[in-house]
């Protein structure tokens, strides 16, 4: 489904330059020139009523003397005129624009997104440089210099950064299939350029430089949907908190957390990278690399110094270095001289002849023990580093068993090693100057693999996860009734206990007299905490006394807490102290989670190690949400591997899937709940399988809407859940899939007839996980599918749509068990779908079956699809217009 407007922008047959000029300074003569240098072939009308021509092309005064209708045009003009020449191109019909000028007002933008919506014409900029597809010879901008062809696409939202880009790929002879500039995005974005690259034949990587993201939603949407077919890289820049102001200040975007940014590539199965020299090499690893078929990497190597700088740039990264088995080992000995190092990194010896390189490969390929391998060599004065490497070249060139492998190389050096790198280069093999470099090239192959494998990671599913919502919306709305906007532990546990998460008992003491005396029931030792509204951290003034074992301590500590209150805060309100039963803490874990509202990605979940000076955005790992089990891991694993997690001798190892029940418990709570922006537990004691909240703390804020909008990636939509009944009288559950529906869905697919998978599918197919996965783990935003669940819990038939990136049209697909026909699965699920697009707000739905597929073609026509049966291409199309279908949802 082609986007709107962007073939013109990309593939236009005629452009229009507005503000052509003859000043050797204006944007207007560089965009000429730079047209008329490539080999565009359609017309090119310049429009300024101070020339007769420029660069030798007749200019026209105005836009209504042009000739023709320009696909395209571009905008040189000052930005105070730019809102009536989008109004002026709008109405002659001009299908895209580029904005070039800086310095647009907020009106003036408002005035050319109103024009451009009227008139159904896209805009990329302002303060854009322009776009180039260099294998059309297009250069629609003002570069300094043109783009080389090649297969990656750069999109950008600065201007300036195109240039420095530009410049550094030039000299290292780079090329792109397209290059485009940003600007402000006030139209097209990232989202938009990612759904039209994403399926771009000239494309094979998509790299982003990025300030910042306006519509997370949609940005989520279309990169998860771009990663799974094409390797994205992204730049992000204001990785600090002053950086990411800078950033706003730049390309007007909020300011979010950049660890948020993190969660949200990772999420999304990109590739984030440092700098863009860490671009460039990751491209250069990912296209040359076949797919990483796991993370143990062995070094072989004539210098150990080189080695260890690779070893701790690769474990500073999360990265693995591989043990050798005793049959390897044995191995190496056969072809080694004594003084070899006898471990990874394989130190061959300084003097190592290529002889020894090419034996000590040789053995590694014959391995099992790793699943990448990088090859460094330092320059020596006994071998030559070009004839090294050729050897290599061949040798891998000629065993099979090299394949089973990535082999990264890393010829350290200049001048002497040069012609190696090239040799390499030449081969397809991935090669690097620096130690460090490699390392981190193959990382880049690790982060990469682990982050796709997140998109197809089948869920666990957990039937027995509580979630009373009623009891929660109660006790949110009695806490509003009595103005109350900010609970603690004691007022929270009940909130907390309909989630299944455990907190210790908490009670409530006015005074020092009434603490010891619930001290004097509950037992010692116990912990006295201050409650009060004013103050935020209770460690400012030492509200938290610990390990309390008689009365007399209770009472003096809490006159102490109540005396350093009137001192340090005398304004404060002050409700009362808490007084807990000290818990157990032999061995256990502190764990702090918290969810924070972050302005771009909506909630998000922290998690890291317990402390009193607290800092989530340096001291947690985090991740967007929702979760279900198998993002929880996930989420744990980037703690423990980031450092954010750190666990002693003392302590218990984690339990894996108690931590993971809990994470997912707290986004239920948080999905369920907008009106709850703020949590934090804090500590959450963890023992082996034992986890309980010792301090809990929400804030809430009355919320109206679209719950479910404020969340960067949509979840499962429990609003279209509903019952229904078979002809023969039988009942079944019609629901939105979910990813953990995979092995249901594997056995529902296996119960259709090869006749009927190949009416669905147009082809004889294998499904396998990664299949599976797509259909299971689907966008909610931008796709939907419905299946009809039987008692036992068996799938009888899905239906599914996908929309457009405008949301104005939808593909749909129907699949019902062969077995299972006659029952009216089929018009139950297609009346769903039907139902589901006309509140989505689709204009239509189409579909395509076969001529011979009756029973679809007679349903859709009583459906009120028009059928339009074309026998040469052996197509049967079937379209819905629904704008007069006005369905209520609870029909």
């Amino acid at each position: 489904m082609p986007q709107q407007g962007l073939d013109a922008l990309f593939r236009p047959a005629s452009i229009a330059v507005i503000g052509a000029s003859h000043r050797d300074d204006g944007a207007g003569k560089l965009v000429m020139k730079n047209l008329l240098a490539g080999n565009f072939s359609g017309p090119i009308m310049p429009v300024n009523p101070k020339y007769e021509a420029v660069a030798g092309v007749m200019a026209y005064p105005d836009i209504s003397s042009l000739p023709r209708t320009p696909d395209l045009a571009i905008i040189c003009t000052p930005a105070e005129k730019n809102p009536e020449i989008v109004e002026q191109l709008g109405r002659k019909g001009c299908k895209a624009a580029i904005i070039l000028a800086a310095g647009t007002t907020p009106e003036q933008l408002t005035q050319m997104k109103d024009s451009a919506r009227v008139h159904k014409m896209r805009l990329l900029g302002p303060n854009s440089m322009g776009v180039m597809m260099p294998h059309l010879g297009l250069n629609v901008s003002f570069a300094p210099f043109p783009a080389k062809p090649g297969r990656i696409a750069f999109v950008s939202q600065s201007a300036a950064v195109c240039s420095t880009i530009l410049d550094w790929a030039r000299h290292n002879d780079i090329g792109f299939s397209h290059f485009v500039s940003l600007g402000d995005a006030c139209d097209i974005d990232f989202a938009q350029l990612l759904d039209y690259l994403a399926r771009d034949r000239h494309t094979s990587a998509i790299l982003l430089y990025m300030d910042a993201v306006q519509d997370a939603r949609t940005f989520m949407s279309a990169a998860r949907t771009a990663s799974r077919n094409k390797a994205v890289l992204v730049i992000k820049s204001g990785k600090t908190r002053i950086g990411a102001q800078l950033g706003h200040l730049h390309s007007g975007g909020n300011v979010g957390m950049d660890a948020a940014y993190d969660a949200a590539i990772r999420r999304a199965g990109m590739l984030r990278v440092r700098d863009t020299h860490d671009m460039f090499a990751a491209v250069g690893t990912l296209n040359h690399a076949q797919r990483l078929r796991g993370e143990r990497l062995v070094i072989l190597t004539n210098g150990g110094g080189p080695a260890i700088m690779a070893i701790d740039s690769l474990l500073a990264r999360g990265g693995k270095l591989a043990s050798l088995g005793e049959q390897t080992l044995a191995a190496l000995d056969k072809v080694l001289p004594k003084a070899w190092s006898h471990t990874n990194p394989i130190d061959i010896v300084g003097d190592a002849p290529i002889k020894r390189y090419i034996d000590s490969l040789k053995v590694l390929l014959d391995s099992d023990d790793f699943d990448a391998i990088l090859i460094m060599h330092a320059p020596s004065a006994s071998v030559s580093s070009t004839l090294v490497a050729k050897e290599i070249i061949q040798l891998l060139k000629d065993n099979p068993r090299a394949q089973r492998f990535n082999i990264l190389t890393n010829w350290s050096g200049e001048t002497s090693v040069f012609e190696a790198r090239r040799c390499f280069t030449e081969a397809g093999i991935p090669t690097y100057r620096t130690p460090e470099s490699a390392a981190g090239a193959f990382m880049h192959l690790v982060e990469y693999r682990r982050n796709q494998k997140l998109l197809m990671e089948t869920p666990e599913s957990i039937s027995d996860m509580p979630s009373d919502k009623e009891t929660v919306t109660n006790l949110i709305q009695e806490a509003f009734s009595q103005n109350i906007y900010q609970l603690d532990t004691h007022e929270v546990s009940r909130l907390t206990a309909a989630y299944g998460i455990h907190t210790l008992p908490t009670w409530i003491a006015s005074d020092s007299t009434e603490a010891a005396h619930i001290a004097e029931q509950i037992g010692y030792p116990v912990a006295i905490k201050l409650r009060s509204p004013d103050i935020v951290h209770k460690s400012e003034v030492s509200g938290v006394v610990l390990n309390l074992r008689s009365a007399a301590e209770v009472a003096q500590s809490a006159d102490a807490i109540f005396d350093r209150v009137s001192q340090s805060y005398p304004g404060a309100r002050i409700t009362g102290l808490m007084v807990q039963r000290m818990a157990s803490r032999a061995g256990s874990q502190e764990l702090h989670i918290a969810v924070r509202s972050d302005p771009v990605f909506g909630p998000i979940i922290l998690l890291g190690d317990g402390g009193i000076d607290w800092d989530g955005e340096e001291q947690a790992a985090v991740s967007l949400l929702p979760l279900n089990m198998t993002l929880a891991r996930y989420l744990v694993i980037h703690a423990l591997k980031s450092g954010k997690l750190r666990a002693n001798r003392s302590q218990q190892s984690l339990d894996m899937e108690a931590v993971c029940r809990v994470l997912t418990k707290v986004s239920h709570l948080i999905i369920n709940h907008p009106e709850i922006t703020h949590l934090d537990i804090h500590p959450l004691l963890a023992t082996g399988k034992e986890l309980i909240a010792l301090d809990v703390s929400i804030k809430l804020q009355p919320f109206t809407g679209d719950g479910q909008a404020r969340l960067a990636i949509r979840p499962y939509p429990t609003e279209w859940e509903e019952q229904a009944q078979l002809k023969d009288g039988s009942t079944i559950l019609l629901r939105a899939v979910l990813p953990e529906d995979e092995p249901a869905h594997k056995v529902f697919v296996a119960n259709v007839s090869d006749e009927d998978r190949y009416k669905r599918f147009f082809a004889d197919v294998v499904i396998g996980h990664e299949e599976l996965a797509h259909m299971t783990q689907i966008d909610y935003d931008r796709e939907m599918a419905f299946v009809a669940i039987a008692a036992d819990g068996k799938i009888l038939a899905v239906v599914r749509a996908i929309s457009d990136s405008d949301n104005e049209d939808a593909e749909f697909a129907i699949l019902v068990r062969s077995d299972l026909k006659g029952l009216g699965l089929g018009r139950l699920l297609m009346e769903k779908i039907i139902r589901y697009a006309a509140i989505k707000g689709l204009n239509t739905l189409s579909g395509v079956t076969m001529p011979t597929n009756r029973g679809m073609i007679n349903l859709a026509r009583k459906l009120g699809f028009k059928v339009k049966i074309n026998l040469e291409d052996g197509e049967a199309e079937l379209k819905l217009q629904l704008e007069k279908t006005v369905v209520a949802h609870n029909e």
